[in-house]
């Protein structure tokens, strides 16, 4: 299957569970608000969250593949079932232990990860509990991820892009169905994660079975195969994950902020992930089997052409894309959430934290791209390098953040903003680092595509902020009114892109694959 195809493939699963998880978060605003306890429970799901990406789909998808791929290409078939049959009951048998260890030590990780609760004694007790219902999701999703990585390497990208469905399908029926049948309704949505983590595991079981790869999950710490594994996961653990360690502080941070503050980030971040999931992840997901079989081959030549396809790719997306969140946010904003308990003035503050985190986008994307060139070759000390420099920035500019907008309303935009300044870093370094190594070495007619995409941008962004109208009429306007009203710009906006790219010459074979591998 072409890397275009895959993509286009896990993009569009992964489109309709983002368009899930906005209906989720619209529910979960909708019902809950932006309160104490709905920042709890958002505390309560970002630390499994935060280390399922820094883990299962961070480190451990960054260093199983790579190893899965060279053996698929070097050994047969048999020796591939070992490894995974090895892998995951090694991943079983210390995530198991590591759930048990959170679940009984569950005040200290909210100590951790949101300090400024522990002045709220109500709101730092309904925390810790809810972490307890949430934490053995990690155990969960880290199977599934070891199943994603088992089934991208075989080019089956679909299973693991619907998975994350059954998420957003269980948490909008905890929010509207179950939250009543609790004496803290809130508590209903932690439970709902639990159930959603059995469910995906038990989805991705019969793909495995198909593909003739679902065996006993067995113990293999001497393994030769899953100790390169757990090798190249130490450095990985920290370098893959800067944005996800970044977020954590904005959280963390964001916890000595005025209430709300958490919810604020949590809405505007998930708007920003929904194109860094459908395009980023995706691009990221299908060329790091792709460049890893290619690295293996000793092909560098086709190595550095799937990274520019990717790099093109990421840049014909991401510019629109931050632009259009940055000019639009109060009327997104507005039009998702602005029900309910969540009022206008949480619509407005939102907005400010949306715009700040689409600055970043481009950098987000980036580093989605980037990193799998250098994971591919096994090479994790070179990002870890780079991760520790852009989060030594981050850092700083989130502290001088809080000590300086701590009782303002933007505050939480400001942490936002260092966030994406911290991932333009990032990326930077990335990209500098695979060119000056000749790694990668760009093909011709960047300067025209540069060109193209800043002058279709730059039209679009004059036709909505002269067209859209002040975040007042939106604030006036009905529930459909606003929803026709958005669509409608939105699909314009779109059409105006497109159009522009086509009149400045961009046709699609300028971004199809310069070679072609099956695999």
């Amino acid at each position: 299957m072409s890397l275009l195809k895959s993509t286009a493939v896990f993009g569009v699963l992964t489109m309709l569970s983002r368009v899930l998880g906005l209906v989720r978060d619209v529910v979960i605003a909708a019902v809950f608000g932006s309160s104490a306890a709905t920042d709890a429970f958002f505390v309560a799901f970002k630390i499994p969250n935060f280390m399922r990406r820094l883990f299962a789909e961070g480190a451990f998808s960054q260093a199983f593949v790579p190893v899965l791929s060279a053996t698929r290409t070097t050994e047969d078939t048999g020796a591939v079932r070992h490894l995974v049959s090895r892998t995951i009951g090694t991943l079983l048998v210390v995530l198991l232990a590591l759930t048990v260890l959170a679940v009984l030590g569950a005040e200290y990780l909210v100590m951790l990860f949101a300090p400024g609760f522990l002045g709220n004694p109500e709101q730092f007790g309904l925390t810790v509990d809810m972490v307890r219902i949430t934490f053995p999701y990690l155990l969960f999703i880290s199977l599934v991820a070891a199943a994603q990585g088992v089934l991208n390497t075989y080019g089956r990208f679909g299973p693991a892009a619907f998975a994350p469905v059954l998420l957003n399908l269980v948490l909008i029926a905890s929010a509207w169905w179950w939250a009543p049948l609790f004496q803290q309704p809130v508590k209903a949505l932690a439970a709902g994660v639990f159930v959603a983590g059995v469910l995906q595991v038990l989805y991705m079981l019969p793909f495995l079975y198909r593909l003739g790869m679902l065996s006993m999950p067995r113990w293999g710490w001497r393994d030769s195969g899953v100790r390169r594994i757990l090798k190249l996961m130490l450095p990985a653990i920290f370098g893959s994950s800067v944005a996800q360690i970044n977020l954590l502080v904005d959280t963390l941070l964001a916890s000595f902020l005025i209430a709300g503050s958490i919810s604020w980030l949590y809405y505007s971040d998930r708007l920003v992930e929904f194109p860094l999931g459908v395009f980023g992840v995706a691009l990221g997901t299908v060329i790091l089997p792709r460049l890893s079989g290619e690295h293996a081959a000793r092909n560098p030549e086709h190595f550095s052409r799937t990274l520019d396809w990717a790099l093109r790719w990421a840049v014909l997306i991401a510019i629109p894309a931050a632009v259009g969140l940055a000019v639009m946010a109060g009327p997104i904003m507005t039009t998702l959430f602005q029900y309910g308990a969540f009022g206008h003035g949480d619509a407005r503050a939102a907005s400010l934290s949306l715009v700040a985190y689409s600055l970043g986008l481009l950098g987000f994307m980036m580093v989605k791209v980037l990193s799998p060139g250098y994971f591919a070759r096994q090479d994790m000390v070179t990002p870890v390098k780079i991760a520790a420099v852009s989060m030594a920035c981050n850092m700083a500019m989130s502290v001088s953040v809080v000590l300086t907008l701590r009782d303002t309303l933007i505050g939480h935009a400001g942490l936002a903003l260092a966030t994406g300044l911290a991932a333009t870093i990032n990326a930077g370094l990335l990209f500098a680092g695979l060119r000056r190594s000749g790694v990668y070495r760009p093909q011709p007619g960047w300067g025209r595509l540069w060109l193209q995409v800043a002058l279709a941008t730059a039209t679009m962004a004059a036709v909505l902020l002269l067209s859209v109208g002040g975040l007042e009429v939106w604030l006036a306007a009905g529930l459909a009114e606003r929803v026709t009203a958005l669509l409608g710009w939105l699909c314009l906006a779109c059409l105006i892109y497109l159009g522009v790219l086509m009149l400045a010459g961009l046709r699609p074979r300028h971004l199809r694959e310069a070679h072609r591998n099956t695999s």
